[in-house]
């Protein structure tokens, strides 16, 4: 027996659920690739980038890569061959960023860190201190790791740069945040920013981002890591296809403009106050359902957990197979799976991008279905624990 059919419930953190608007956008003829309306596209979507990042004075690329290939491009066009890097640890992936620098031939120096804490300001300041020669060229982070659902304090790792004295770059991958969060790249000193366009900002997997300081792009100059297809100098080009490095992303481009259209007419600020109020909703129901025993936050400190997604531990890894069986199989639910370290350790909630109540809602009623069927052990009143939460926040 079954209750799937109907529309499914994607519940990943990324890639995520495509408005239909967007979809639609795409279901359109090709055009020419080197003048007319697409160049005028292109000119909007780096406006409109810029504007989601905070910034007036970065200048921005877009790349047909996921977002570890603008993980390479970022690397590439600021650094030389054995440049040092500090990789600040916070789960899975400003580690994973790192190694892809390794592969071209950066010296990696990874600041350990907890996978259940946000990286400590304090801990990267006195790195930097140490580096009395300036040996570190770069800071990489992540503001959101989907492997933890951490969110890191990106303007107090900046102060810790600045408090050290050191000349480092700050270089954010924001690819789990932009678009649920506040991020603002020139108000906080970031120097390159990494995004990609499958999780807040709403599209179809393909597009990644970077976005250069003044003194990034000045550190650009020197850098002898740059290849033909990710060189930013290539990038800024005359030509239009010199801007993507050979023939554009048509139907992507025309789908990333539909997307950021929405976001544009939603606001900034609502969307960072929708993402905090589904964020909390989930949160509201975890916490009750941890009361069983077996569950619990993955993040331990309520003021680091993100706010695009919801890693929760479960110490009885048995009931997992069965779990996410029954949500795809039986309810038309997909329910993000742990992964790295937490492998077959943990559930992922994904509360980012095209999500509203009733989405989040029937994704926290289809977990807690699936915990009566299975017998798995949990609190009480989870789904309405989150009901009361939304509704308090939205009573006029």
């Amino acid at each position: 027996m079954s209750v799937k059919n109907g529309r499914q419930f994607l519940s990943i953190p990324g890639p995520t659920t495509v408005p239909d608007a967007v979809l639609a956008a795409m279901q359109r003829p090709a055009i020419d690739i080197r003048q007319g309306d697409l160049v005028t596209i292109t000119d909007g979507l780096m406006r409109d980038l810029k504007l989601i990042a905070g910034t007036k004075t970065g200048t921005p690329f877009i790349f047909i890569a996921n977002g570890h290939g603008a993980w390479e491009a970022a690397i590439s066009n600021v650094l030389c061959r054995d440049d040092k890097v500090l990789v600040l640890e916070s789960g899975s992936f400003a580690v994973g960023w790192g190694q892809s620098g390794a592969t071209l031939g950066v010296d990696v120096e990874v600041l350990p860190g907890s996978w259940r804490a946000a990286v400590d300001p304090a801990k990267v300041e006195e790195r930097l201190r140490a580096d009395t020669s300036g040996d570190i060229k770069a800071v990489l982070v992540v503001q959101i790791d989907t492997a933890t659902s951490v969110q890191n304090d990106i303007p107090a790792i900046r102060r810790a740069i600045d408090n050290a004295g050191h000349d480092a770059l700050l270089m954010v991958d924001t690819i789990a945040s932009l678009g649920t969060m506040p991020y603002r790249m020139d108000d906080w000193g970031v120097d390159v920013t990494v995004a990609a366009c499958q999780k807040g900002l709403m599209m179809s997997p393909g597009l990644s981002f970077t976005i250069a300081s003044k003194k990034a792009m000045a550190r650009h100059e020197a850098a002898n890591l740059r290849t033909a297809y990710w060189d930013w100098t290539a990038r800024l080009g005359s030509e239009h296809y010199q801007k993507y490095s050979g023939t554009p992303p048509v139907h992507l481009l025309y789908g990333l403009e539909k997307a950021f259209e929405l976001i544009k007419a939603e606001g900034l600020d609502a969307i960072v106050t929708r993402h905090q109020i589904l964020a909390d909703a989930t949160r509201a129901a975890v916490t009750r359902w941890a009361e069983g025993g077996i569950f619990e936050f993955n993040i331990e400190k309520e003021a680091e957990r993100a706010n695009s997604v919801t890693t929760v531990r479960v110490h009885d890894e048995s009931v997992l197979p069965a779990f996410h069986a029954f949500c795809e199989e039986q309810c038309g639910a997909i329910i993000g799976v742990g992964i790295s370290a937490l492998s077959g350790k943990a559930i992922r909630i994904a509360h980012m991008g095209h999500i509203n109540a009733p989405m989040l809602l029937g994704t926290l009623g289809v977990m807690e279905t699936a915990f009566k069927a299975l017998g798995i052990p949990h609190g009480k009143g989870g789904v309405e624990a989150a009901i009361e939460l939304i509704a308090g926040r939205l009573k006029a």
